[in-house]
């Protein structure tokens, strides 16, 4: 039997394979997924696929021939991840998408920068994920005239002694929120990416570790232009994930107005559980043991190519609207969610679910469109569903 043709992006889906958003002309809605396929993340009703539900076939493929992580460390896992999403929840309402985000983010130890209108609780989630952690943060307002000293320290002269001494700045922290990101300028922007990929930062001349573990929160506002400054695709490429923010629905926008009559929106009365910072450190080496089958990483090499215009299963034109594909960093990112998400569901074992689980909020800042693209409504994520529609599930 020959093999079917790869399909086009904006092609419906054909029976039984992966979920697929399509290109449906601007005002009409793409039609119903295939009923066998799980739900995809994102898309218009923000929605993610229950990555732990792997098929039998799919459990014995995938699983090590001895156990990665030992039941007691998973406890303690599962454990710590519940500590955290209980004060999460405590803080913020819905969101789910975003808590998935950040407990990812935070076990694989990247950073996440976080997109929407204001007012959907992007500061309150970065400040509720640092409230669960018994480690430092610091909040960096971003304006115009931040400069980098501002965020990475600098050197004070002593009148006194006739030396210099080094005042570290907010970044030396273990949590650090970027509010408002774009609104700072290139080259405080670029003081960041010392500090974001090499934990480091460098002061007078001295090198200066930056405490473990270490995670960036930035937040921005996509819909100002006016003093603003876009980011850098070599800075976007610098976060492991990319999370864009929807509005909540009716239940959970009421959910909020009973909270603040309540007196309980910032915050609960009853202090919750923190976790510490070696739990936080225990979570990320367990993340490191999640077994990743070689099938499983042939499957993200494949994505990724095909996010370049080759791949097994190349999408038609795929380069008439992608001006640069994902690079090596997003099959690492790819490879590091899914064994964070994985750990997450409480399995030692990555799956293809666990791959695609989290695929919008990996690729979708990873890839440069075209100014056609661009012109045409084409967005990032139906980009990632036609690469994920054209590449086989092993």
């Amino acid at each position: 039997m020959t093999q079917p043709s790869s399909p086009q992006y904006g092609a419906p889906p054909q029976d039984g394979a992966g979920p697929q958003q399509g290109f449906p002309p601007q005002g009409q809605p793409s039609g119903p997924a295939p009923s066998p396929a799980p739900a995809p993340q994102g898309g218009p009703a923000g929605q993610r696929a229950p990555s732990g539900q792997a098929g039998q076939a799919g459990r014995a493929t995938f699983t090590p021939s001895s156990r990665a992580i030992s039941p007691a460390d998973m406890e303690r896992a599962t454990d710590l991840v519940g500590a955290i999403t209980g004060v999460f929840q405590s803080r913020v309402v819905g969101q789910e998408n975003l808590r998935q985000t950040l407990l990812a983010a935070l076990a694989a130890g990247g950073h996440v920068l976080l997109e929407s209108v204001p007012g959907l609780a992007k500061t309150t989630a970065a400040s509720a994920l640092a409230s669960a952690i018994t480690g430092s943060f610091a909040r960096i307002q971003c304006t115009p005239d931040l400069m980098p000293n501002d965020i990475i320290g600098t050197q004070i002269f002593n009148y006194g002694s006739g030396t210099f001494t080094t005042q570290l700045g907010p970044v030396h922290a273990n949590v650090v929120l970027l509010d408002e990101i774009n609104r700072s300028s290139a080259k405080t922007q670029s003081a960041m990416l010392e500090a974001m990929q090499e934990r480091q930062t460098s002061i007078g001349g001295e090198v200066h570790r930056l405490p473990e573990p270490f995670m960036v929160l930035a937040t921005q506002n996509p819909i100002e232009e006016e003093g603003t400054y876009v980011l850098p695709e070599a800075q976007m490429d610098r976060f492991l994930m990319k999370e864009v923010l929807t509005y909540p629905r009716p239940g959970e926008e009421h959910e909020i107005l009973d909270r603040s009559t309540a007196g309980s929106l910032t915050g609960p009365r009853v202090a919750p559980r923190t976790v510490s910072l070696d739990d936080i450190r225990f979570l990320q080496e367990k993340v490191d043991e999640v077994y990743v089958d070689p099938a499983v990483k042939r499957y993200i090499i494949d994505l990724v190519f095909t996010t370049r215009g080759s791949g097994p299963r190349p999408v038609p034109n795929l380069t008439q609207s992608v001006r640069v594909g994902a690079s090596p960093r997003g099959s690492l990112a790819l490879m590091r969610v899914g064994q964070a998400n994985a750990l997450l569901q409480g399995r030692d074992y990555v799956t293809p679910d666990d791959v695609r689980a989290m695929r919008y909020a990996v690729l979708r800042h990873r890839l440069v469109l075209t100014f056609d693209a661009q012109a045409s409504g084409i967005t990032s994520e139906q980009i990632i569903d036609a690469v994920f529609h054209a590449v086989p599930m092993p």
